[in-house]
């Protein structure tokens, strides 16, 4: 299905119901790290939140009314989230696609909750997130941590179930639960850890930690953090003759990370939802994102989705206002650029989990683990 087709659908909806008078704007948000070390990431969140409005927009809004964009900065910062989350409630907004990092999304979710605004993240990944929602209008259209540890832990003890394996993280909450959560898993398997150390994310000379892999006599390094810190680690350990395989999560599926790491980072293995450049759905999409030469990499796109499944579920409730909303999200199957999908009681999406994929040559592909 064509991204024109689906707008037109929503257009051709919201003339039936729209009512005869022109009402007010929609306001919503995008809010995410447009700035500070995880910029990139943000930069797509901006760039697929800018593209759906425009879209909607052009189909002619939703039931007769404009949609407008506010965007938000937290840094990924949980205390700069829930300011940014009140400034977000003060403007009025019906629905936030964010936040981006488990810390900061779920600090703001609780303000969202109370104010009674839609969040539906394109990224987050820690369980609590949704398994402690504070309310009925919070969601995500991203693999759960507990998931992606299970394909790593089970795929770390097998493939190397001779190795020694070290788990890193970097003391965020999305770092150290996917270490845990790995770590259970795959000492579950019966395989056990070699070395288990966490690091201050932002260093710029990670020597200290690489010699202690190397006195450790490490093979594989298990790594829960961001593309940054990774593609340095990975760097410094070639830099310092360690032929050690670095395997990680889906925040190494950013061409930051090859940027960083250059190419020491060839065969890095990391687990990434499907990505959605894969589906039809998304093609013309990502090529409307480069055409205006601005991200099309995956959480440009789930963004993109975020906004397209409120959008829809506006449409089907005849009205910006919560409840009827969180029923259409709660009732409703949904066409996106991901994929057709739908929420679970936890407002977990329904689409497939992780599976791997490998740097090599600067970009990353699907790895077949036969």
């Amino acid at each position: 299905m064509t991204r024109n087709y689906l707008w037109a659908s929503v257009a051709v909806l919201a003339g039936v119901i729209a009512p005869a008078l022109a009402l007010a704007d929609i306001s919503i948000g995008a809010v995410g790290p447009m700035s500070g070390q995880y910029a990139v990431f943000g930069d797509q969140m901006r760039a697929g939140a800018e593209l759906a409005v425009a879209d909607i927009n052009a189909a002619g809004g939703l039931n007769g009314e404009k949609v407008v964009l506010e965007i938000g900065d937290d840094q990924c910062d949980a205390e700069q989230a829930v300011a940014v989350a009140n400034q977000m409630v003060g403007k009025g907004v019906a629905f936030v696609a964010g936040h981006f990092c488990s810390e900061a999304s779920i600090a703001a979710s609780a303000v969202y909750a109370k104010a009674g605004i839609v969040e539906i993240s394109p990224a987050t990944a820690h369980p609590a997130f949704t398994d402690q929602r504070p309310g009925p209008g919070i969601f995500r259209l991203h693999g759960r941590a507990d998931a992606q540890a299970k394909v790593a832990g089970e795929y770390l003890a097998g493939a190397f179930k001779d190795e020694r394996i070290a788990l890193l993280h970097d003391r965020t909450a999305y770092g150290k639960g996917l270490v845990d959560a790995t770590k259970d898993v795959m000492n579950d398997a019966g395989k056990s850890e070699a070395l288990y150390e966490a690091y201050y994310a932002g260093q710029k000379d990670y020597s200290g930690l690489i010699s202690r892999l190397k006195s450790e006599r490490i093979d594989v390094v298990y790594l829960g953090g961001y593309h940054a810190d990774a593609g340095l680690i990975k760097r410094q350990m070639v830099e310092q003759g360690l032929d050690i395989v670095l395997v990680s999560g889906d925040a190494l599926g950013t061409e930051a990370y090859w940027a960083i790491s250059g190419p020491a980072g060839e065969g890095t293995l990391m687990t990434l939802p499907p990505n959605p450049r894969e589906n039809v759905e998304a093609a013309s999409v990502a090529e409307a994102l480069e055409a205006e030469g601005k991200p099309a990499d995956s959480y440009a796109l789930t963004t993109y989705a975020a906004v397209q499944v409120w959008a829809d579920a506006v449409k089907r409730a005849g009205t910006p206002d919560f409840d009827p909303v969180v029923e259409a999200l709660n009732a409703g199957t949904f066409e996106t650029v991901l994929g057709t999908l739908t929420f679970d009681k936890k407002g977990d999406m329904s689409l497939p989990g992780y599976v791997w994929y490998v740097w090599k040559d600067g970009v990353y592909d699907r790895k077949s683990l036969r």
